[in-house]
């Protein structure tokens, strides 16, 4: 727990989410918290930068409207209280470093913590504290959202470095190509990190069976590009033998786009009931949308929160070996088996795709579905061959 004095406070329930309390206030440099955790926030603090230089001098200069100039510092806490009598809040941060602590604006706290010393006594400074407390407070995605140009200069980087040639390469032959972002302000509709999004998906390296799932994909682009970074130095890198399946997996995600709807439909049939699938929250209807990479015609635009945890569960299917992955049996066959059963136990979970999409336990099922699937076409191929020998 950490309490300390603050000089105002204000709070807003989020309008779409009322599990959601966003508490504004604005803290003396002089009473904030030295040892606040930054593990939560996808980048850690580099202090020689010039923007973090320019920070600094911020900081240590006298002038005094810092909390009208700095955005402030964005924390995600498991509770917060402030009491009237004393001026003091207590910030309750649950010691989950992975969850709770600085989610933005950790440049901006390392420079007040270790520089703010250098100030006169008589100055008082004030930097304003956005503190996010949600029961089922999706962090990964909050994060993402709020370190976006920290990660698309990331992604330029690399992109100077040519460590993205992997994945040009792989869908050099394919319609799509031309149209993939793979540097900053680049005016093309695929940013690269919607492709690592779908072989994150299928990262049988990290993911090798159903006792984890790989729900940053629907998430946290963030996560999904850092995991892409820190595996390209490795010489087990997953993603070398990934990319190599990059015209599959899209294949792949954009046929269950395309039949999704159809799918849903048929398990209502079956229920007896009439499936309207355009009336569902997540979806929107008029035969003018187009799948994400290859445009082709759809009637519908579906979240990616009903689609990822579908496409995810054919991980069951790749198999991780020495040089390559490779598929034990087609996806897009086992799609025409399995998928009615996947669609149906999806959307039998929840219909809200926010939910769907960071539900752990809705991946790793949807992961076994087509697991059975895999071991009943093996036990079929070995009887066939049995029989052959006979």
């Amino acid at each position: 727990m950490n309490t300390f004095k603050v000089k105002a406070v204000r709070s807003v329930t989020s309008p779409s989410n009322e599990e959601v309390t966003i508490y504004y206030t604005w803290v003396n440099f002089k009473d904030l918290p030295c040892e606040l955790p930054l593990e939560v926030n996808p980048r850690k603090p580099k202090m020689n930068t010039s923007v973090a230089k320019q920070l600094i001098a911020a900081v240590i200069n006298p002038d005094t409207d810092f909390d009208i100039n700095n955005r402030g510092i964005v924390i995600t806490a498991k509770d917060f209280k402030f009491h009237t009598n004393t001026s003091t809040v207590d910030l309750d941060l649950d010691d989950d470093s992975t969850r709770y602590g600085i989610l933005d604006g950790g440049h901006t706290y390392t420079a007040i913590i270790e520089n703010r010393d250098k100030l006169p006594e008589n100055i008082d400074k004030y930097v304003k504290l956005e503190i996010v407390v949600g029961v089922n407070l999706d962090v990964l995605a909050l994060a993402d959202a709020r370190n976006t140009s920290a990660q698309v200069s990331d992604i330029a980087l690399f992109e100077l470095d040519s460590k993205f040639d992997l994945i040009k390469d792989a869908v050099s032959g394919e319609g799509y190509n031309d149209e993939v972002a793979y540097k900053d302000n680049d005016n093309k509709r695929i940013p690269v990190v919607e492709l690592i999004k779908l072989m994150f998906a299928f990262n049988v390296k990290k993911y090798p069976d159903d006792s984890g799932a790989p729900v940053a994909a629907y998430s946290g682009k963030a996560v999904v590009f850092k995991d892409y970074k820190n595996e390209y130095e490795e010489e087990d890198n997953v993603y070398k033998k990934l990319v190599q399946q990059l015209p599959k997996l899209v294949e792949l995600y954009e046929k269950i786009q395309e039949e999704l709807p159809s799918k849903y439909q048929e398990f209502k049939r079956e229920e007896g009931k009439t499936g309207k699938f355009g009336a569902l929250r997540g979806v929107e209807g008029n035969g003018t949308y187009t799948t994400q990479f290859n445009q082709k015609p759809i009637q519908y635009e579906i979240s990616i929160g009903f689609l990822l945890p579908i496409f995810g569960a054919f991980r069951a299917l790749l198999l991780n070996k020495d040089e390559t992955v490779e598929w034990t049996f087609d996806p897009i066959e086992v799609w025409d088996k399995v998928g009615i059963r996947l669609v149906q136990n999806t959307f039998d979970t929840d219909t809200n795709p926010q939910q769907i999409g960071k539900s752990k336990i809705l991946w790793q099922s949807n992961y076994r579905i087509v697991d059975s699937v895999r071991k009943d076409l093996l036990l079929e191929r070995f009887e066939k061959y049995m029989k052959a020998q006979s």
